[in-house]
Parts: structure tokens; sequence; C-alpha cells
């Protein structure tokens, strides 16, 4: 596989502002439901020598749940759904990285809602570094995943009378993200 280019090596962290961790899912068998949660803390650790020392790490907060129905939003933070009191974050840590194709990865890692842990595989594109015009050097990464929210305790649904669910339990997960190489690391603004 192509080598990481050294100056990508240190710590890059999420650019909350132009970064989206979003969902959707089938409502009533016919359409979809899209969100995003606002409130998103991540880093991506690279090591341009050993790809087996790069790493992800996720922090979601439950409550900032966002698909622009505040009524629908209150709902997916009460127990029927995240329980947003009692398990306030989703978290995604990486256990391994593998560089299938020049620009594109598979982040292996753990994958917790509601202190329910599974192993996830998350194709990931790298999308390129720019300098932008506050003198950060910003990264962009973008990938899916579908889960079943199932197997994370994310259970409720209402039946409805053509045999189908209101909820889809398979659930895309939509990762965008902005990441900007810490100063310390030899980039970033002054």
């Amino acid at each position: 596989m192509t080598q990481l280019d050294p100056a990508y090596a240190g710590t890059w962290r999420f650019d909350p502002g132009h970064t989206r961790i979003g969902f959707n899912a089938r409502h009533a068998m016919v359409t979809k439901v899209r969100g995003a949660f606002n409130d998103v803390e991540g880093t991506v650790h690279i090591d341009a020598e050993d790809m087996g020392k790069c790493s992800v790490e996720m922090t979601v907060k439950v409550a900032s749940v966002d698909t622009r129905n505040a009524d629908r939003d209150q709902h997916l933070r009460t127990n029927d759904f995240f329980d947003a009191p009692k398990y306030p974050n989703i978290v995604f840590r990486s256990t391994r990285i593998d560089q299938v194709d020049e620009n594109s990865f598979i982040v292996n890692g753990e994958l917790t809602i509601k202190e329910t842990t599974r192993e996830i595989a998350v194709p990931l594109e790298f999308t390129g570094v720019e300098t932008d015009p506050f003198g950060n050097l910003r990264a962009g990464f973008e990938g899916s995943r579908r889960i079943d929210r199932r197997e994370y305790g994310v259970s409720w649904n209402k039946a409805l009378d053509s045999g189908g669910v209101l909820v889809s339990e398979r659930i895309l997960l939509e990762f965008e993200i902005s990441a900007i190489k810490d100063a310390k690391d030899g980039a970033g603004a002054a």
C-alpha cells in the first residue's frame, strides 16, 4: 500500500463545526428520516511509518441529536431510544486501521451505545489535505456503515397495519469528518 506522507504524522482533532456524524432510518417503510449529532469530539492519530499505531476515537453527545423535528428529537433522547440522561455518550474507539487502497481505509473498532459495545468496521475514504485560510492543516474523511440498532438496545418500534414497522431496525451511520492537525505537531494556526 501507499506510504502515508510523513507530514501527516501526529494528532488531528475533529473540527465540530465542519464534521457531521449522521444517520438515516426508514420511517413507515416508505421514506427516510435523517439526523445528526451536533456535539461531536474526536481525534485521529497518524503514524506515517506504522499503520498499526494509527487510531481514531470519537465521542458523540446523545442529547445533541437533531432530526429537524423537536418532538422526534425529544423522543430519541428518551429510554425508548437512546436514554440520554442515563447514557449521555456514544463512543467509538478503533482497534485497527487497514489501508485497502491509496485513499481508502477500513477502520475497525468498538462502537458503544447504551453501554453495549460491538465490533464494527467502517470504510472511510480519505478526501484530501489542505491548508485553510487560517493556516490550519485540515484533512477530510467520509464513509458510512449500516448497523442494526436492536443490537445496542435501541429497539422501540410500532407495528404498521401492512405488517411492517414504523422505524427500520437497520440504520445507516454517516461520517463526514474534517480534522485539523494539532499545531504542536508542526502545522496549524500560530
